[in-house]
Formats: C-alpha cells, structure tokens, sequence
C-alpha cells in the first residue's frame, strides 16, 4: 500500500496499519446512550473490525463524514459541548495485523504544517490537532507550554506531528523528500518479468508481493531529493493507493488580466517579505486583499500590526451565513471577530473608526493594470478604481492531481468540474473512502471533503478497516 501525502490523514491511517487496533475500554462509560449499547453489543471485536455504518448511525456533529463523527466521539466523546471525557478507546498493538505500507512525503512528517509560519495560531482547539493514543495537550506539557486561548501555533503541531511518528515507531514506513509525478494502473503481468531482486527496493521487499488475483496494479513513479540536491527516480507497484495529499498546493487564481503581474500575489508569506525587506510600509500605497476566509483575515490583521494601509475585496455581504466569521463564537476567536467588525464598519460607503482600511463588500476584482491600478466592479456594476501597491489573492487553494491521469478529475463528484474540496471532492464510498471510479484507489482529508484534522482520521479508520479486510487480517 502506498500513501502519498504525510500529514495527519496520512500519519493517522500508518498507525492503525501498523498493527495498533482501538477497542472499547472495559468499564468506560460513553455520553451517548445508544452508541454506549451498541459498543456494549461487540466489547471483544475491535472497533475496525465492527461494522462503521452501524456504529456510526444516528450520531450528529460538524462533519458530513458519519466515521469521522464516529471516530471523534470515540477519542473526545463531550468535546463539542465543553466537556473533557476520556477517550473510550484502548489501543492494542498486535503486529501480526500489521499491514506493509510505505508513505511518501515532501517535507518531514506533517505536511503542509511545515509549510505554515510558525507563530500562525490554529483555527481549531489545540486538543482537537491530536493524534490518537497520544494527547496533544499532554505533550505540550512536557515541552512546559500551554495553550493560547485554547489554540495551538503551526510550529507546535508540526513538532508534534514528528514526534508522533518517532514515538510510535512509524518511521520505517515514511519516505520524505518525494515528489510523485505519476500514478496509474498497469497490468500485474507487464512487472512479473522483472526480478524480485530489481523489486526489493524497500525494506523486506514484501510490498511486492501481489494477490494471485490481482490483474492490474499501480504503479507509483517519481523521485527521491538526495541530501546532496540531486534527484534519484524510483517506481513502486502497490495493489492500492491512498490519496492524502491535501490541498495547499495551488493557490486559487481569479483568472483576470493582469493577475499574473510581479505586484499581484497569492500568498501570505509575500506580505510579510515585502515588509521584512521594507518594499512595503506605511507611506506606501494600499495593499489590496481579496478573500473573506481566515487566510485573508490574518493578511489583514498582519497589516493593521505594521500599520499598513488595506483595501479589502469580497463577493459575499458582510451578514452572509456562509462567512466563516459568522459561525465562530466570539470569545474563543476575538482576533478574527475584530476582523469581521472592521469589515461590518468600514466600507467606503461609511468611514468607521478604523483607520488605514477600507471594506469593499459584494465587489469583484475586473483588472489589474500594470500601472498598479486596480478595476473592482460591485454588485450593480458600477466601477472604481484604486491605485496599490500590492495584492494578495487569498481565496482558498486547490489540490495539485497533475500525477493523475487527467488530472484525477474523472475522480470527482462532479466529473466535469476539477477537484475542489468544498464543492467537488474526490466521490468515495462513506464507509471505506475508496473512489467510486477506481477500485484500491483511497482518498482522505480534504481529497474527500474532511477538511479538520480531528475529522480526517475518522477516514483513516475507514481505510484501514477496508485494507483489513481485503488483506484477509480480520478476524472471524
């Protein structure tokens, strides 16, 4: 099994294939009366050995995935409602149901996490980044830190996510420096004639050793980064493929003239350069930012600290029910419910109290010149035109499937449409996460809609059960 991607989707699914199986713990006692009786029902048969839609039916929460919300009541059972239950899991580690597996990764084990700035704080609860049978809270503890708000910073759960992997022993299984130019299915009889010594590249060689019923297989090219900056090509044959590459390759793009001009960016991390090397400052022209996410919020909230002046662009009206500022609660978030004040008080139609920013609410960007003028258009297709000095396009980023034939958009839901995490995922069966289209293909994470790390190993659980049992490592 090969799984490309090394966060958390990808760190989760390695634990439970490496022979580390959740049951119900004896005595523990689950908030939740029927899924308590059900978990009575089976209290010998492991959780990935049971049956997920049974467990999973009836249970509610802010996932769409019903083992996502299975496996998140299991390790948190109250979070939601503030409360601190244990885990009613015990986890057993039986090696003889482990199953051999390789993970391919760009960066150290995390993924994107490593690729975030450290000091950005975690939209989720610092003690919903956890992995499982190991507390995140419990291992800040030990580095002698709290939480800040009940938040965690980028640069702590990317440690976290290392540590992890050595903790538990999973570094074996973990290839990073990858880069995966291609994934697709050749005929099993097309790799016989190589040499089980040409194909004992990784660790045992038991990677290799096909079902007798497999007619195709996947082959998996690309290259290993030496330390030495050179670039080593390999190829791997897996019966099944794991998707858990996330989506923080490609920034989306607004497709207007001008958009690809050296002043327009899509990035974060080229505002805060521009201000490091002092390009960018308070006398200087405004900085536009279009977007109503978080990411576009924290581009705000940077300037406002540099005191750098702010044009901010959005489609949606500031009371829209689908703006992520209006479904979080106040006290927990107050830098982000700032954000959302501003954006409420300062349009050009009203001068608020906040200086240096301007709202521009239900306008769309139409130009960018190469003047630095900037065209908006809003909703009754009136014109205005700023000069700036910079722009961040910060609407969301977009999955990179170029290693898949093309593109793996014949993967998705809507099978004309490009993979999209919000509104086109991967389509794979609820209960096992393998894609509808292709048989041994899996998708997890964002890939598949789950877009928070404490509901994408509830994908994880669905994968391993599904392997399980294909590996004939279930039980009776």
């Amino acid at each position: 099994i090969v799984f490309l991607g090394n966060g958390p989707s990808g760190i989760c699914l390695s634990y439970l294939l490496s022979g580390y199986i959740p049951y119900f713990k004896r005595d523990s006692l689950h908030p939740h009366p029927i899924l308590q009786k059900k978990l009575e029902e089976a209290r010998d048969i492991s959780i990935l050995d049971q049956d997920l839609e049974y467990l999973s039916e009836g249970l509610e929460g802010r996932s769409y995935s019903p083992v996502a919300l299975l496996f998140d009541t299991l390790q948190r059972p109250d979070t939601d409602f503030g409360g601190t239950a244990e885990s009613v899991l015990t986890w057993w580690h039986e090696t003889d149901r482990a199953i051999p597996h390789v993970v391919l990764g760009r960066n150290a084990p995390g993924g994107a996490w490593h690729s975030i700035e450290g000091s950005v704080v975690t939209l989720s609860r610092g003690e919903w980044m956890g992995l499982p049978d190991l507390p995140f809270k419990d291992w800040l503890k030990q580095k002698k830190r709290g939480l800040r708000n009940n938040r965690a910073t980028a640069e702590d759960i990317a440690q976290y996510y290392q540590h992890y992997v050595v903790k538990k022993g999973l570094q074996k299984n973990f290839r990073c420096g990858t880069v995966v130019t291609s994934v697709r299915k050749v005929s099993a009889d097309s790799i016989s004639n190589h040499t089980q010594e040409d194909l004992q590249e990784n660790s045992d060689g038991s990677f290799w050793n096909f079902n007798e019923k497999s007619t195709e297989v996947f082959q998996v090219d690309g290259f290993f980064k030496t330390m030495k900056g050179d670039k080593e090509p390999f190829s791997i044959y897996a019966e099944n493929v794991v998707l858990a590459t996330g989506t923080y390759d490609s920034p989306t793009w607004l497709g207007v003239k001008g958009e690809n001009l050296s002043y327009v960016h899509h990035q974060l991390s080229a505002l805060e350069e521009a201000v490091k090397n002092n390009s960018i400052g308070i006398m200087s022209d405004p900085v536009l930012i279009v977007g109503a996410g978080l990411t576009a919020a924290d581009a705000i909230l940077f300037a406002h600290h540099c005191n750098i002046p702010v044009i901010h662009v959005f489609r949606r009206q500031v009371s829209d029910p689908g703006l992520i500022f209006n479904q979080l609660p106040k006290m927990m978030y107050p830098e982000y419910h700032k954000v959302h004040q501003m954006m409420k008080e300062q349009s050009t139609a009203c001068a608020g109290p906040y200086e240096c920013y301007v709202s521009l609410p239900e306008h769309h960007v139409l130009s960018f010149g190469k003047d630095k003028k900037c065209i908006f258009q809003d909703k009754n297709g009136h014109q205005k035109v700023y000069k700036i000095s910079m722009a961040l396009v910060l609407t969301g980023s977009n999955p990179n499937l170029s290693f898949l034939p093309n593109n793996g958009i014949d993967l998705a839901m809507n099978s004309s449409q490009p993979v999209n995490p919000k509104r086109n995922p991967i389509d794979v069966d609820p209960f096992t996460y393998e894609s509808t289209q292709e048989k041994g293909l899996y998708a997890l994470g964002p890939l598949a809609g789950d877009k928070f790390v404490r509901f994408v190993q509830g994908g994880a659980l669905a994968v391993a059960s599904s392997l399980l049992k294909k590996a004939n490592k279930n039980p009776p």
